[in-house]
């Protein structure tokens, strides 16, 4: 059986409603979301520090140069599996996601061993943030309106990092995220007009959505 065999549409746990269209997917880059969310590089450091720690004790403790490495090489395979491991987890946590915009909502399918489905209506999002990196790949965190059941251990490492009294969803480091903040809010923004419309008979209306995007130290609003 294949990751996505039982869901109609991969991604999504059953068919769209008539009339909602699907207008995007994307999943993480593993290797952007190793470095981002993960602290791959980090580990790293801390690793090869440790090595160098235990390799100069060996020296200063009176063992020879030639012993001193031998020394701190008998970890080293240690910090390769335990560097190993946490890069093995960025690419199932990557492979394992899957981001879907529609026209009337967000839906974030994710989870390396339980598969989680969380469904956010552009009705339930006040505003979305972009986070943009040299690369290009980004975040998109969405800031959501009144209380929410969701959890920011549910929800990692797709959250926005420490908001852990009212967790913030978030696409995490896609591709071109610039592109997909701006259709995020294009299809909030229209949705929402749509709504507002049906609700009260007015052709021009105004809603609180909003994207503001953070690269390189410049600020820009997008929508």
């Amino acid at each position: 059986m294949r990751e996505h065999d039982y869901e109609p549409i991969p991604g999504l746990p059953e068919r769209l409603p008539a009339g909602e269209k699907m207008l995007w997917q994307g999943k993480p880059d593993w290797r952007v979301l190793a470095e981002r969310a993960f602290h791959v590089r980090e580990f790293a450091l801390y690793f090869g520090l440790f090595l160098s720690a235990r390799g100069v004790v060996a020296f200063l403790d009176g063992e020879g140069s030639v012993m001193a490495l031998f020394s701190a090489l008998a970890v080293a395979p240690l910090a390769a599996a335990g560097t190993g491991i946490i890069l093995l987890f960025a690419w199932l946590t990557a492979r394992s996601t899957i981001y879907t915009i529609t026209d009337r909502r967000l839906v974030l399918r994710f989870g390396v061993a339980i598969q989680i489905c969380v469904n956010l209506p552009f009705r339930q999002v006040d505003s979305v943030a972009l986070k943009l990196f040299k690369s290009g790949h980004g975040d998109l965190p969405l800031t959501l309106k009144g209380a929410t059941e969701l959890t920011y251990a549910h929800l990692w490492p797709h959250a926005r990092p420490w908001k852990l009294a009212r967790p913030v969803p978030m696409m995490r480091s896609i591709p071109d995220a610039n592109r997909g903040g701006v259709l995020l809010v294009d299809a909030m923004t229209h949705a929402l007009r749509e709504e507002d419309e049906s609700a009260s008979g007015v052709k021009e209306t105004r809603t609180s959505a909003s994207v503001v995007g953070v690269g390189g130290g410049e600020v820009r609003a997008f929508g």
